[in-house]
């Protein structure tokens, strides 16, 4: 087992789509621009201390990033400790064979920090563009990711399906530096998804846009399917919109134009973005992570209570955010959220153990006096029966 095969405790990380979202003029940011605005994002979370980088894939001209992989790669060679993951990898429309040999080969670049999450998708730009039929959404869905898993855990693999050509004892090269290439599945609130991530072994993650408490059966759904099938149930992760200035005013005020421009352009299913509608979404029990350090640590730590995740990835930058204020959301999370959310949550484990161990205390001197008791009863019966 290597290093990065260990399980480790509560994570927090940043990732991107990449998004090119106009100004007031009805300018997009630039493409070549906004790469290297990420590759900054990146360098300067590995450098604070952030456990875990993303990149997103879409297809579309509002987005500047349709290859993960080489994206992650990039990256790799300016950071140092942080983990690269695809947020999301749109499996249906990938061929897994590929997808497998670009991530062991970021895997190898960055000497064992590569994950590849995977998900069916929110837009479906990419199934007319690489020649695919939208009637077979899940089939695809369901049988590259069985490829994928073989050939992440077999080599060489013999695989059949429905999607793709036969692979018959082919093998598939490079191999990872991980052991197993972590494969997370994401999802956006539909409970098969959820359940093909508890029954296949896999860690989840939530991508949490309406009300955090809808996502607590579904976190539910997880646990139970992955026990039902024999599994002790994997990790679940979160991804917010996240961003963090010393006051909540601040943060508020300086994001909710940018952020009602992303939200108006790059997710036109919400429609347009009221003030009003933003205060509440950045509310105590709100979706969306804008305030003060305090005040996020507050929300991650009460979605924790209901959700029981051990990975928060913010998604940052949003709307065109100019480069300075999304520099410092990530060096605020590094140096003063997520130090705070380790201590709460240790504090919480110490305090848990503790009450644990009184309890049991409490219970073995309760059954000791019970024992104790009942020799005495079963002492005074004999010495009656004996004085008879």
């Amino acid at each position: 087992m290597t290093e990065s095969d260990e399980v480790p405790g509560f994570e927090l990380g940043i990732f991107t789509f990449g998004e090119l979202t106009s100004d007031a003029d009805g300018t997009p940011i630039p493409a070549d621009r906004r790469l290297q605005e990420v590759l900054a994002w990146a360098t300067t979370a590995d450098r604070a201390g952030l456990d875990v980088f993303g990149v997103g894939e879409h297809h579309r001209p509002d987005f500047a990033i349709s290859s993960p992989q080489v994206v992650l790669a990039a990256v790799a060679q300016a950071t140092e400790r942080i983990r690269l993951t695809s947020t999301v990898t749109v499996l249906s429309s990938a061929d897994p064979v590929r997808t497998f040999e670009d991530f062991a080969t970021l895997d190898l670049l960055s000497g064992g920090r590569a994950e590849i999450t995977a998900g069916r998708g929110a837009y479906i730009e990419s199934f007319p563009l690489f020649g695919q039929d939208l009637d077979r959404y899940d089939e695809y869905f369901e049988d590259r990711l069985d490829l994928l898993l073989r050939v992440r855990d077999e080599n060489p693999v013999t695989w059949s399906g429905t999607t793709r050509p036969p692979l018959a004892n082919a093998g598939v090269w490079p191999r990872p530096v991980q052991s197993k290439l972590p494969v997370w599945i994401a999802v956006g609130g539909t409970p098969e998804s959820v359940e093909r991530a508890g029954r296949l072994d896999l860690p989840l993650y939530l991508a949490i846009l309406g009300a955090p408490e809808r996502f607590a059966p579904l976190a539910r759904l997880y646990r139970d399917t992955a026990r039902a099938a024999g599994h002790t149930p994997g990790r679940i992760g979160v991804t917010s919109h996240v961003h963090v200035a010393k006051t909540s005013r601040a943060a508020r005020d300086t994001f909710y134009p940018y952020y009602a421009g992303y939200i108006g352009q790059n997710m036109p299913r919400i429609g347009r973005l009221g003030r009003d509608a933003f205060d509440a979404w950045a509310s105590p029990r709100g979706a969306l992570f804008a305030g003060s350090p305090a005040e996020v640590v507050d929300k991650i730590l009460w979605e924790h209570e209901i959700l029981g995740h051990s990975r928060f990835l913010a998604q940052v930058g949003l709307g065109g955010l100019p480069l300075a204020d999304t520099l410092s959301s990530i060096e605020l999370l590094a140096t003063e959220v997520l130090p705070e959310v380790r201590r709460s949550l240790a504090t919480s484990t110490k305090q848990a153990v503790e009450a644990g161990v009184h309890r049991e205390s409490f219970d073995s001197g309760a059954r000791l006096l019970a024992a104790v008791s009942l020799n005495l009863k079963n002492s005074c019966v004999l010495e009656n029966r004996v004085n008879r």
